[in-house]
């Protein structure tokens, strides 16, 4: 299937590995021309090479730190009127709930909240007025239930949801639509700090804590980042224009309500 993205500029926030790397890697594969971003430069000019072998349009890396003005200035610089923003940051390590004091909380706020906040407020009034614009906001499962260890993400990761929840409607009849794309358990560094937190605080091996929270995925494996990639560049697309306000699993079941 065309997704319609050839020609298409596309910021995809830290997306020098993992799930960014996912959804920059479906973009540029259809086409569009994406700014990947990073801190590390030379992972991210690992991860611009390898994209650029296969993409269809350009691509080029940012090295910057968004958590700072000056890192959000340096990727709005690269690509100040994208059709596309990927907001996507890490989250906190996992800490008990009780180890989570006023500093964690802050940093999670500003990294999985008022960053990617800011970054759509930047992007929006250009977005408006050329009557298109996406904006897919990954944030995780832990939104919709709760995950051990991530309570402060998930605090952050709702605000953000319900922000954006309102800047879709606001937008929806300019052309923009605003999604969040909630991550269950992908094969990703990320989950290794999860699981590693999890088999230390439980006392046991990696390898059983894997187990363990594996089972927990009617699927019976963790997922493909292509997988969540593919999902990005749909939304992304044309073709997904009745689409917005949503905020759509993709856990291999994971989550057990029916809603």
């Amino acid at each position: 299937m065309d997704l319609q993205l050839r020609g298409k500029t596309a910021i995809v926030c830290a997306s020098s590995q993992g799930l960014g790397l996912a959804c920059a890697s479906a973009l540029a594969a259809e086409g569009a021309n994406v700014v990947l971003n990073g801190r590390d430069e030379t992972r991210l000019s690992e991860a611009v090479s390898a994209v650029r072998a296969f993409a269809g349009g350009t691509v080029t890396g940012v090295a910057a730190d968004i958590a700072t003005p000056e890192g959000r200035a340096a990727l709005l610089a690269a690509c100040a009127a994208p059709d596309i923003l990927v907001n996507n940051n890490g989250g906190p390590p996992p800490r008990a709930l009780d180890a989570i004091d006023e500093e964690a909380m802050r940093d999670a706020i500003n990294a999985n909240m008022m960053i990617p906040i800011l970054l759509a407020q930047s992007v929006l009034p250009s977005m408006a007025r050329r009557g298109f614009g996406r904006i897919v906001n990954i944030t995780s499962v832990a939104v919709r239930m709760t995950v051990p260890g991530l309570a402060a993400s998930t605090a952050a990761r709702a605000g953000l949801t319900g922000f954006m929840a309102a800047a879709a409607r606001h937008y929806a009849a300019q052309g923009i639509t605003v999604n969040a794309l909630l991550p269950g358990y992908f094969a990703t560094a990320r989950i290794d700090r999860v699981i590693e937190a999890a088999a230390e605080s439980g006392r046991t091996s990696i390898d059983s804590a894997r187990t363990a929270w594996t089972g927990q995925i009617p699927m019976g494996r963790l997922g493909d980042p292509a997988e969540f990639g593919t999902a990005c560049a749909f939304l992304c697309s044309p073709l997904a224009a009745y689409v917005t306000g949503q905020n759509i699993l993709i856990d291999g079941g994971l989550f057990p309500g029916v809603n």
